[in-house]
């Protein structure tokens, strides 16, 4: 389809999209007979008869697996959440501890989105492994008996306090450090509990401004979140590479062994976009054996470290127990970990069946756009139509007007968007207005809000961020942006393989416009590029069949399932 024909601004609707039982029960509202002077029996034969013409034409043209599939969708795997919601959980499906992901004896009222999310997805391809299910009940022990005020963290804390650093301790931590946007927020948890799993320790997580906002606790019987009274969480602000317990300055100053070093009772492992090389070394074998000998690390990252981990000697047999299917990862951890308070939780259901419960089929698409123009870019709106029709996602428009296509089975299309404007919604949702499509199908489109800008820690905008990219993650088809951490969360979350778009350049929508991702997994924006055997650089994307780079990052890392039998190429 020629772009060009229609690349013109559109005028936005003066109203917003509305339910479609909203706009079918508009005509009945005409009718008023109060003034009639007619005898009662023949007044109500007038009011029936147009709605019974009206649903028996319905029913015609409808097919009956048709009209289940709105019943289906909108009562829920025929329940009413409504109803759930005040009821026992034991009346939700059998697989609401996801296969056993999940723990039982949660308080349910205490956080509905832990078993209630079954309701609302498909069940997953993928099955956590049996290692993985035993990994995760071992590490509830741990935190159980080691979490906050616990008499092994009491312990360990005047370790910390003292300054001195001894080897034997009954519990190890690592904090993670509350820092940059959500989406990098949520990815670099998963991260850094995958770390735990692997080296026994236990996770606390720095609150910041909104992080118990946002997500229920997912541990048992305890908290995951840091104490506000912990002795040096005054200095987490202040830390960088170039901090005294940072570990990488730790590194560079020495000049003797890693293994004869003198350690403090905890080091900061800083893991951001400009650490250097001697931060790199965390990714090292040897290196990782003088980490082990530290009880308490303090860790900043706003990355994905997954992939490098793999590279890891030590860590490489237990994550191929973890994660036999390898490029699903996150797709565990992070239904594992973030499940929604009650009050974001009430924001993505209220919208779902609102707007997304009675579709035939759902497509999310993602926009964020780096450029600091004001926008919407016609070249954007061009590369997302190119995407959706090039790969069949959303049917082709009659550009010519030719008329209203019919269909014996129409389809209905929700399609859910998310960007901090508006305007890549108003001209999509316009084009889909003014004409009609090829296929006969009904396009509709909706988009929760429009921040205009990420406000990173307002706890109402993080609130609606983290509503999104469930949303995003309860589609059926996934368009997201490049280098978009909010697109890797929706993906992950949700077990999508989404169409990743290309970057632009030069304000011209690239052909091809989009590549199907190779995994659900993550891309790591930053890793090292670095043998740490033969201390020389190299190609980390090489080195194993199941980390390869990134489709929208060229450098980047991801993990993925090595039964793929093909390397991926960028467009020349």
């Amino acid at each position: 389809m020629d772009l060009n024909s229609f690349r013109r601004r559109f005028s936005p609707l003066n109203r917003t999209d509305q339910p479609l039982t909203e706009v079918a029960r508009a005509p009945l509202k005409s009718f008023g007979f109060s003034t009639m002077k007619i005898n009662k029996v023949f007044a109500a034969c007038l009011i029936i008869f147009p709605i019974l013409l009206t649903i028996s034409l319905i029913l015609r043209h409808q097919p009956t697996d048709q009209i289940l599939r709105f019943a289906d969708a909108r009562i829920l795997d025929g329940r009413n959440i409504s109803s759930v919601k005040k009821g026992s959980v034991d009346d939700l499906p059998k697989d609401k501890l996801l296969s056993g992901l999940l723990a039982p004896g949660f308080d349910e009222g205490s956080c509905l989105s832990r078993y209630q999310s079954v309701l609302f997805r498909k069940p997953s391809p993928y099955k956590p492994s049996r290692y993985l299910l035993s990994k995760l009940r071992n590490y509830e022990a741990l935190h159980k008996r080691c979490g906050p005020h616990t008499k092994s963290y009491n312990e360990t804390l005047k370790q910390l306090k003292s300054g001195h650093n001894i080897d034997s301790t009954d519990c190890k931590y690592i904090v993670w450090i509350s820092f940059s946007g959500l989406g990098n927020r949520i990815i670099s948890i998963a991260s850094v509990f995958l770390y735990a799993l692997l080296t026994d320790r236990v996770l606390l997580v720095d609150r910041g401004k909104d992080m118990d906002s946002l997500f229920c606790e997912p541990f048992p019987e305890t908290s995951w979140l840091l104490p506000l009274d912990f002795p040096i969480i005054d200095q987490f602000n202040r830390f960088d590479r170039e901090s005294s317990h940072c570990y990488g300055k730790l590194l560079n100053d020495s000049i003797t062994n890693a293994t004869t070093i003198s350690l403090p009772s905890y080091l900061y492992i800083h893991i951001v976009h400009d650490y250097d090389h001697f931060d790199k070394l965390f990714f090292c074998d040897e290196y990782q054996a003088l980490l082990g000998r530290v009880p308490w690390l303090i860790i900043r990252t706003d990355n994905y470290i997954v992939p490098s981990l793999f590279l890891i000697q030590a860590f490489g047999h237990e994550l191929g127990k973890l994660f036999p299917e390898k490029g699903a990862i996150f797709h565990h951890l992070g239904r594992y970990l973030f499940h929604p308070t009650n009050p974001v939780w009430g924001l993505i259901t209220r919208y779902y069946q609102a707007y997304l419960a009675r579709a035939d089929e759902r497509i999310g698409i993602q926009v964020r756009v780096f450029d600091t123009r004001p926008g919407p870019f016609q070249y954007v709106i061009d590369q997302i139509l190119g995407c959706a029709h090039r790969f069949k996602l959303l049917p082709e428009i009659d550009v010519h007007g030719s008329g209203v296509t019919l269909s014996a089975k129409p389809k209905v299309k929700s399609v859910l968007m998310t960007s901090l404007t508006a305007g890549y919604y108003e001209n999509l949702r316009n084009i889909y207005w003014e004409y009609p499509t090829v296929t006969g199908d009904m396009i509709s489109f909706y988009q929760p809000s429009h921040e205009e800008y990420q406000q990173t820690e307002q706890k109402l905008h993080e609130e609606k961020a983290f509503a999104e990219m469930y949303l995003l993650s309860l589609t059926d088809v996934l368009v997201t942006s490049p280098w978009s951490t909010f697109g890797y969360v929706a993906q992950g979350l949700g077990g999508l393989r989404p169409w990743i778009l290309y970057k632009p350049e030069n304000d011209t929508a690239p052909d091809p416009p989009c590549v199907q991702s190779m995994s659900i997994e993550p891309c790591f924006h930053a890793p090292p590029f670095y043998d740490c055997k033969a201390k020389k650089g190299i190609d980390t994307g090489t080195l194993v069949p199941h980390v390869r780079h990134c489709e929208d990052m060229s450098w980047g890392l991801k993990v993925v399932d090595s039964t793929l039998d093909f390397p991926f190429k960028w467009p020349s």
